[in-house]
Parts: structure tokens; sequence; C-alpha cells
């Protein structure tokens, strides 16, 4: 092998080194602070997807939901024997055009939804609050009742007529009725927040504001652990 040659002098090959080190660095230096500026992102992934998440409570809402948490009574539940679901008449017909209660929450939560002639949706997609995930099919899709209707029976709802249950169970004034996917909600069941919260953590807040809204607006009862666990929630909201 023929041995390699210098360049002339070195010198002018160290200063190009010098220089071209210089101006890489001083992009290096302008697009980081492109960044903390916002202009640019530099976060890996697809651009084309945006990752959602869950709206933030305001700071008077979680003020209200402590308030109101003060006001609710601190008992240990009644479950009494008797509950059935049938005794909370939901999903009403006819509530909003030729719409039932379900169908209505899937037209409020959902983006582009279309529906047929029986109101029921066809298209569109449903972000699910609980596990953060968006959703293109209306059948992955719940509509979960914040406080469930067996945590209602055993937190007061057992003594109310069949009329009141059926209004608490198509509940569409309050914060009651959220859209989100089945396998959360099944997950769920008719747990109270001492014994299960939504995967997403970062939607605990929304859940326990709402959760303590709509036990406030029903006069309905929380039990030692209950009240534990949303204090614990709202501590950190």
């Amino acid at each position: 092998m023929l041995p390699r040659t210098p360049a002339k002098g070195g010198k002018p090959t160290s200063r190009l080194t010098a220089i071209i080190s210089t101006v890489v660095g001083v992009l290096v230096l302008a697009a980081f602070v492109l960044q903390q500026l916002g202009v640019i992102d530099l976060e890996s992934g697809d651009p084309a997807v945006e990752q959602q998440s869950a709206p933030e409570s305001s700071s008077a809402d979680v003020d209200q939901a402590r308030e109101r948490l003060e006001e609710i009574r601190i008992e240990e539940e009644d479950d009494p024997p008797g509950y059935d679901r049938a005794l909370f008449p939901h999903w009403d017909s006819g509530v909003q055009d030729n719409c039932s209660t379900r169908q209505v929450v899937l037209l409020r939560d959902g983006e582009d939804v279309r529906t047929g002639d029986t109101c029921q949706p066809t298209s569109g997609s449903w972000y699910s609050a609980y596990d953060g995930e968006t959703y293109t099919d209306a059948q992955d899709i719940d509509i979960d009742h914040m406080v469930a209707l067996k945590e209602g029976w055993r937190s007061g709802a057992h003594a109310w007529s069949t009329e009141e249950r059926q209004k608490f169970a198509n509940d569409l004034d309050s914060s009651q009725l959220w859209a989100v996917s089945a396998s959360t909600n099944r997950a769920k069941g008719d747990a109270d927040p001492a014994n299960w919260m939504p995967p997403l953590e970062s939607s605990h807040c929304d859940y326990v504001v709402s959760w303590i809204e709509v036990k406030h607006k029903w006069d309905l009862t929380a039990d030692p652990d209950e009240e534990s666990a949303l204090r614990e929630v709202l501590a950190g909201c």
C-alpha cells in the first residue's frame, strides 16, 4: 500500500474541520432554542398522529369539588337485597328527536358522527378519557354511569321511587354519563374510587370531580374508604 500523502502545510484541513464543527454546533444550538420556543418539534414518532389526553380540571372545578365533598354525608354503605338494573330504567327513547339517551351521548361526545335513520351512529370517532384511546366503531364504546347504578343503590337510591332512579340513570344535565371504551367500563363495574380508577392517570382529577358532582347532585352518601380515595386524588389536582 502506498503511503498517504499529507496535505500541504496541514493547517487548511484543520481550519476547515474547525469551521464545520462551529457551524454544526451553531445549528444544534439554534434547533434547541427553537424547540424550547415551540417553533419546531424534535420529538420522534409519526408527526401525523396527535396524542390526545384527558382535559385537565380547572382549579375552580377542583375547589368546587372540595366544597361539595364537605357537604356529602359520609356513611357506611347500605346495600339492602333486591337490587336489579331494571329498577333503574335507562336509555330512554326519544330524548332528543328519535335518539335514545345512549345515542345522545354518542353524538355529544364523538367527533364527526354520522347517524342512520334510527339515530344509531354509522361513523365517527370517540376519545375514551379512561384509557386515552380513540375508537372509530360505536360498538367499542360503552356509556358509563359515572356513579354506577349499583353504587347508587348502595348510597341511597334503594329508597328512591322508580321515577327518581330513571332520572338518575338518564341524567344528561350533569357529568353522570361518559362515552368510554367498553373494556374500561366493564373493568370498572360498580366500583367506587377506593377500588377502581381509570388506567389513564391524567384523567383522575376529572374523574373524581365528576364523581363528587354526581353524588352531591343526587344527595348520595360516600363511605369512609371512598372519601379517603377522593381526598387523596384531589390533593394532587
